[in-house]
């Protein structure tokens, strides 16, 4: 899967900019070799162009812009081929949830059949059950080995230098530039996703992997750091090219900060609102999120959204008791290096009353009639789903799909999880949380690799998980 110095083009690949007067505003990108430009997108009558947003050594990046219904099918065409849209139906419709698409180490080598399995399934699934969107939960790249083969980022995070000159910082951007680029292309060139992607509109919501591991939960010397804010400014840079299809200064309006400083988004339509925040670009290692992320959840908190309101976490949300072990941690020097895992994690000590205001805006979510809140989440590679009651009647659903591509980690670590959700964790007062198992599973955590999707039929919606070995599981009411 190594990306070649001059790949073949990608795209169309289609983003979802927003939804405005019964139109869904997309956006189809593109990676050229330099020198050559993608054909425009027809749609109707509309001819959307293609204009370059980015170049790198060998390509370009492009994207056009166009129209199409909001509530039915529709057709796009690029070079003689016709795209079908299934369109957002203000009835029955079909959303898919991702997340982990990758691995630390290695990824570029692996096989792509091996790999992309997961996806293979979701394209056959795709063309028998059409998909309206295709929600990203984060780590949409593993870009851990980015840093190689640069002598300031080689011993990253562990050794920095103290004091690089702006040139040979600037080499350092050049460089990173490059190495996400392959990333994103190794994904984008493999057949499974780029027929999903060609048509099915994405949103995205990065996470740590998608900058560096543990971004965020690092030390405060390591990410602010002249080297971390470079890896930093290049992920970001990377993110808005190959996961919103845009750039600085021409934000689609979903984003609730103009600026980009916060990435976090929304999306709404009849009977269904999208909340996809942020979760890394303010994050410290005392807080999740900063001032524009808790804005922008307040403000939706604030306003009513009749039907139900999908929220994104790339972290899950509703966990165990992780205290315990990051004490365990703190006692045994062979497992501080996790310690970063762990401080990642909505339930860690260091993010009590981060988490607690999070639940509680949930609850606020929820609270009018006619009103539902589901959290979607990804992050931990393996699947579950939880529960915490939130008053008058209404439950907080967390469903957990991860990973699409990464393979699930030792089944013991399932185990320990499993163990620790015995324990139950009550943050909010009166509202347990509870890890419950999926229907058709023995335990709480399913250590295979799997994705999910939630469905609306007859006005109310359903789960399903995709595992790898167990097959479809059976539908979960929300």
């Amino acid at each position: 899967m190594n990306t070649l110095p001059d790949p073949a083009p990608i795209g169309p690949l289609l983003f979802l900019d927003t939804i405005a007067d019964q139109k869904l505003d997309l956006a189809a990108l593109f990676v050229f070799p330099l020198g050559k430009a993608p054909a425009p997108i027809e749609a109707g009558d509309e001819v959307a162009p293609a204009v370059e947003i980015a170049r790198f050594n060998n390509v370009a990046v492009w994207r056009s812009r166009f129209r199409v219904p909001a509530q039915e099918p529709s057709t796009y065409r690029w070079m003689g081929q016709s795209f079908d849209i299934a369109g957002l139906p203000e009835a029955d419709l079909n959303l898919a949830y991702v997340s982990c698409n990758g691995e630390e180490h290695g990824d570029l080598d692996r096989d792509g059949a091996e790999r992309n399995a997961m996806w293979a399934r979701l394209q056959a699934q795709h063309d028998t059950k059409p998909l309206s969107l295709l929600l990203h939960g984060g780590d949409q790249i593993y870009a851990d080995e980015a840093t190689r083969g640069h002598p300031l980022s080689d011993d990253w995070p562990d050794k920095l230098p103290r004091d690089p000159s702006r040139a040979v910082l600037e080499d350092l951007r050049m460089h990173l530039r490059e190495k996400f680029l392959e990333r994103y292309i190794a994904i984008y060139s493999a057949p499974e996703v780029a027929h999903v992607m060609a048509r099915v509109p994405s949103l995205m919501q990065w996470d740590d992997h998608d900058i560096c591991d543990g971004w965020g939960s690092l030390q405060r010397s390591r990410t602010y750091s002249p080297v971390g804010q470079t890896l930093f400014d290049v992920a970001r840079e990377a993110a808005l090219l190959f996961q919103h299809a845009c750039k600085d200064g021409d934000l689609p309006p979903r984003f609730f900060d103009a600026s980009g400083l916060h990435l976090g988004w929304k999306v709404a339509l009849p009977g269904l609102r999208l909340l996809g925040p942020d979760l890394r670009s303010e994050r410290t290692r005392r807080e999740v999120m900063g001032t524009r992320g808790w804005q922008m959840l307040e403000q939706a908190a604030n306003h009513g959204a009749p039907g139900r309101t999908f929220v994104l976490s790339s972290v899950p949300l509703l966990g165990p008791r992780l205290s315990i072990l990051e004490m365990i941690m703190v006692l045994v020097p062979s497992m501080q290096k996790y310690e970063d895992d762990l401080r990642d994690q909505w339930q860690s000590r260091a993010h009590g009353e981060s988490w607690q205001h999070m639940l509680e805006l949930m609850q606020r979510m929820a609270r009018p009639k006619g009103q539902d809140v589901t959290v979607l989440s990804g992050e931990i590679h393996l699947a579950t789903r939880g529960e915490m009651p939130l008053g008058n009647g209404k439950t907080l659903h967390q469903l957990v799909a991860s990973g699409i591509a990464h393979r699930a980690p030792p089944r013991v670590w399932a185990r320990i999880l499993h163990v620790l959700a015995h324990l139950g964790d009550s943050p909010l007062s009166g509202h347990p949380i509870s890890i419950n198992r999926i229907p058709g599973q023995p335990r709480r955590y399913v250590p295979e690799r799997n994705y999910l999707t939630v469905s609306r039929r007859d006005g109310t919606w359903q789960a399903e998980w995709e595992f790898e070995t167990s097959g479809t599981s059976p539908a979960l009411p929300l």
